[in-house]
């Protein structure tokens, strides 16, 4: 059995069981409070027993795990206060990542795996629009089209333009404005850099799940301070991940520690205009993923970020101070504290608004995985360094990471832009060669009609001045060129 994490101290000390970390968590906090040191002691316990993590580093904080910290004053000063004389700094083995491959390794996946309802959220589509993408996919799947990067989704989405006739008659009605605005919004997408995130190398998943020659969990930090400002972007990835892990882990059962655990920071843009439908797949994946051996800790401002038959579901929990400046805000709080267990000691509510930076209400689940009694706390400081590493000293990590290479080079073999673009050119060749032949007909009949005719005016010249030869001259011409109108005219 993994020894228990001591996470924060108060009257008592606060300890993390790692049997119970896959039931899931929260840490939650206004800005400023502390949620980032909390996050970062956590993933350093995870990964010291074995276990994996993954990371969004949103405000380039986090790099700081790869190295071991100092005893800097407020450091020396909260250890002091605690009590706690083995604080051994550390440094901890990290993993970078980046959709833009500037500050990690490419972290790519294709529009086939992305599949088109997270695509539609990403895009912003509404229903109809949403409708008409599935049809895309739907063709480009019954003709062998694979759909790995944008360039293959816009060459798939010409081509049903180009056809939509035919595929409304096979797949039901395709709206021309919905693939022109599908488009547009690729568009943009295309503009902010998102292209970056599809291609191949696709990120291999058990990439994430690797520990050191020491036998400690890797920690895989996915560069989040320049994507956090596309949210779609950042979220409908972190969700791709989460479904991805759940569809390729096997069932492993309660285990006695997680084989992955997943920090979703700024957790509310999950859920920001996410439909009814998406949620309930997102509840559900929530509840079941714990078999397959993944923790996930969500990590926002306020509980209720989290729609309330997810945080049900969250049962360890690291709560750090909360503003209340209107009745509404206040209400919240209320709201928020009755979800503790009680501690006849503690007024919640009112707690919330007096912790201090880096203090907490803590309860985490016990053997029987039922939620502790709150408790005040300050978190422990972390054996890692506070605050990011030099820009050099990350890509030295990069460097001599084991996957290093791996994912560097952009892979672009044949897919949907290349088969349709071949099939395009094979096309306007044949109609080019269509065309000369016919060229070439109309040519040689041309010939034989211009000897008829130089006979038919010699014969007709004898009567130039009749007004009936005329009418013939002009009759016949005009039936050669295709005249529609009757008579000798």
């Amino acid at each position: 059995m993994s020894n228990p994490f001591l996470i924060a101290k108060g009257e008592k000390e606060c300890y993390l069981l790692p049997q119970m970390s896959n039931r899931h968590g929260l840490i939650a906090g206004a800005t400023g409070t502390g949620k980032t040191i909390s996050l970062q002691v956590l993933a350093e316990n995870f990964s010291r027993s074995g276990v994996p993590v993954f990371l969004a580093d949103v405000k380039g904080d986090l790099s700081g795990i790869s190295k071991a910290g100092s005893p800097l004053p407020p450091i020396v000063k909260r250890l002091d206060k605690l009590g706690i004389k083995d604080h051994k700094y550390q440094s901890f083995p990290v993993v970078f990542w980046d959709i833009f491959a500037k500050q990690g390794h490419s972290v790519r996946t294709t529009i086939s795996e992305m599949g088109p309802v997270l695509l539609g959220r990403l895009l912003n589509l509404n229903e109809t629009q949403d409708g008409t993408l599935q049809i895309v996919f739907k063709v480009a799947d019954d003709n062998g089209l694979l759909l790995l990067d944008l360039k293959d989704l816009r060459a798939m989405m010409q081509n049903v333009s180009d056809n939509h006739q035919q595929v409304s008659t096979d797949y039901g009605l395709v709206s021309t404005v919905s693939l022109a605005a599908i488009q547009r919004n690729l568009f943009m997408l295309e503009e902010q850099g998102g292209e970056s995130l599809f291609g191949e190398p696709a990120l291999n998943l058990d990439d994430f799940i690797q520990t050191d020659s020491d036998g400690r969990g890797f920690v895989n930090i996915l560069a989040s301070d320049n994507l956090i400002n596309m949210p779609k972007l950042y979220s409908t990835f972190l969700l791709w991940l989460l479904s991805e892990l759940f569809e390729q882990l096997p069932e492993v059962g309660d285990r006695e520690k997680p084989k992955l655990v997943f920090f979703f920071d700024e957790a509310h843009l999950l859920f920001t205009d996410t439909p009814s439908a998406l949620v309930q797949k997102i509840e559900q994946v929530v509840r079941l993923i714990r078999s397959k051996g993944v923790g996930i800790f969500f990590i926002t401002q306020h509980p209720s970020d989290i729609p309330e038959q997810i945080l049900s579901q969250l049962g360890n929990r690291i709560q750090h101070a909360l503003r209340a400046f209107t009745p509404k805000e206040q209400e919240a709080i209320k709201i928020a504290a009755k979800t503790y267990r009680t501690n006849p000691k503690i007024d919640v509510a009112t707690a919330i608004m007096e912790l201090g930076v880096g203090e907490a209400l803590v309860s985490f689940l016990d053997e029987s995985g039922s939620p502790s009694v709150v408790e005040r706390a300050f978190v422990l400081p972390p054996l890692s360094q506070i605050g990011p590493i030099s820009a050099d000293e990350r890509q030295a990590i990069i460097h001599k990471s084991l996957i290093y290479g791996n994912y560097e080079k952009e892979i672009d073999r044949e897919s949907a832009y290349e088969l349709l673009k071949a099939k395009t050119e094979i096309a306007a060749k044949g109609a080019e060669e269509k065309a000369k032949e016919k060229e070439k007909t109309k040519a040689e009949g041309g010939r034989k009609r211009e000897t008829v005719l130089q006979a038919m005016v010699k014969s007709t010249a004898r009567s130039v001045g009749s007004t009936i030869g005329r009418q013939i001259a002009r009759g016949v011409l005009g039936s050669i060129f295709g005249s529609k109108r009757g008579g000798l005219f």
